[in-house]
């Protein structure tokens, strides 16, 4: 559970720095979004097991589940941005 959460929140930042950089096609912007969501199903679908979770464990998953909603409403916004940018340069 802590390499899958750790790696999650390490692919966060990685596609942030991506999304920041101001060259990111709407297409890719799509398949962060798939990302987030398809690891968000699967996330819960290990907290929700029916196996004991350990405190700690469960502040993981929470603080996981925060990093990733954070992650998307951060490309979302850069997204929005760069479309609008895009809008006004053309």
């Amino acid at each position: 559970m802590l390499h899958f959460t750790l790696g999650l929140e390490q692919a966060c930042m990685d596609m942030r720095r991506e999304a920041a950089l101001g060259k990111t096609a709407r297409e890719r912007f799509d398949e962060m979004g798939g990302f987030i969501a398809r690891h968000g199903e699967k996330l819960a679908r290990l907290a929700t097991t029916g196996a004991p979770l350990t405190d700690e464990t469960k502040a993981r998953i929470l603080s996981t589940f925060l990093t990733l909603m954070n992650c998307r409403e951060n490309i979302e916004r850069i997204a929005h941005r760069q479309e609008a940018e895009r809008k006004i340069a053309g």
